[in-house]
């Protein structure tokens, strides 16, 4: 078979390390770096970097330098906001303890959570969300007590791209409770909203950099002065001993200038993305009978997603397909990508089974082209068309 071109249309999944990033994290790589709690001078270069993109990330957030902690990434910035949050709860003596989390959360916060119900015995409750996945405030309101320690809204979802109203759920528990904390997982939302205002009131926020063209394996948790954390990792201290283990100079370097294109670049990318989504969901829609839009007009999305459900379509079949043509999309969560299950984002917001079966994502990003847009739309009708004959 022929090499053919890539569209890729799944920066959901992972933004490519953009050139920039790349040479920034290469200039940092050009001297020996020492490790960065070291005296000599490659550690105190190390370190000098490293604390220069800590007030970089922290400026992006909106946040003292202090309040970030530098992660391996998503997952683990999720697993310490929820583990650790909780686990200092327990540790202080709380009577009782509970989480409150969206159905429509991350894996890495839905499994963080149950995990804690069997580390620490803490309850676990999710809050509903309607027909478009956007949370139910006045379930939330219900579900908190005394007990509440943590909620978990996440600010945009990583399958259908809805953003999620984050002023109002912190209004909400602010109202009923003065000791709940709020935990927003931010990853998704970092590349085309502006988190200093939308998280600013929000006591931790995750994001990690692949998911705004820098390097993988690098993550950030923002943690508010006030909020206690149990550290998940035990060690040397780093990190003001809330995450032990030598730092990722580099990584901590490639991040923060990722972050910098991202804010500097925001406005004018999110219009041209949200055009060319638009112009892929219009042609879809017209070139296809049976696409549905999983989210309906009017809801507030990220402008890279489109999340559609094809009739009569199976989507490993499509996805498999759309791949060996050169388009790159997914099925859902690239956690649980290849899994035959179904979504439990879909599920949670009443999608049919029916519709559910032919679902797909496909996400712009910064590099995403008109070209890109029209060979997508020069391509999958027929695709579909194949696979809907073959059955």
């Amino acid at each position: 078979m022929s090499a053919c071109a890539t569209t890729y249309l799944d920066h959901a999944a992972t933004t490519p390390l953009r050139s920039e990033v790349a040479d920034a994290m290469a200039e940092a790589r050009s001297i020996p770096l020492g490790n960065p709690t070291g005296s000599h001078r490659p550690a105190q270069r190390a370190r000098r970097l490293l604390e220069e993109s800590r007030d970089e990330v922290a400026a992006a957030l909106g946040r003292a330098p202090g309040d970030i902690i530098f992660t391996s990434g998503g997952t683990e910035s999720a697993n310490l906001a929820v583990l650790g949050t909780l686990g200092a709860a327990v540790a202080g003596g709380a009577a009782a303890v509970s989480v409150v989390s969206s159905s429509v959360e991350h894996p890495a916060v839905r499994e963080s959570c149950r995990a804690a119900v069997q580390l620490h015995g803490v309850n676990w409750c999710e809050l509903a969300v309607d027909h478009d996945g956007v949370v139910d405030l006045d379930a939330l309101a219900d579900l908190i007590d005394d007990s509440t320690t943590l909620i978990a809204v996440m600010l945009a979802n990583n399958e259908t791209g809805v953003v999620q109203p984050l002023e109002a759920v912190i209004e909400t528990v602010r109202a009923r409770s003065a000791t709940a904390r709020i935990f927003t997982d931010a990853v998704q939302a970092a590349t085309f909203m502006d988190l200093a205002s939308w998280t600013a009131e929000a006591d931790l926020v995750a994001l990690s950099a692949h998911k705004v063209g820098g390097p993988v394996g690098m993550g950030v948790l923002a943690v508010g002065p006030t909020t206690p954390l149990a550290p998940q990792h035990h060690g040397g201290g780093q990190e003001r001993e809330r995450r032990s283990g030598t730092q990722d100079v580099a990584g901590a370097v490639g991040l923060a200038a990722a972050l910098r294109l991202s804010v500097s670049e925001r406005r004018q990318a999110a219009r041209r993305v949200a055009a060319l989504r638009d112009r892929l969901a219009a042609g879809l829609l017209a070139s296809v009978a049976g696409t549905h839009r999983t989210v309906a007009a009017g809801v507030a999305i990220l402008p890279g997603h489109l999340h559609v459900c094809f009739e009569g379509i199976e989507r490993e079949e499509l996805l498999l397909a759309l791949s060996e043509r050169g388009i790159c999309a997914s099925g859902g969560s690239s956690c649980a990508s290849g899994a035959l299950e179904p979504s439990y984002v879909l599920a949670a917001m009443g999608v049919p089974d029916a519709l559910v079966r032919g679902a797909i994502r496909f996400t712009l990003g910064h590099d995403t082209t008109e070209a890109d847009v029209e060979r997508a739309l020069a391509t999958i009708p027929g695709v579909i068309a194949a696979l809907r004959h073959a059955h």
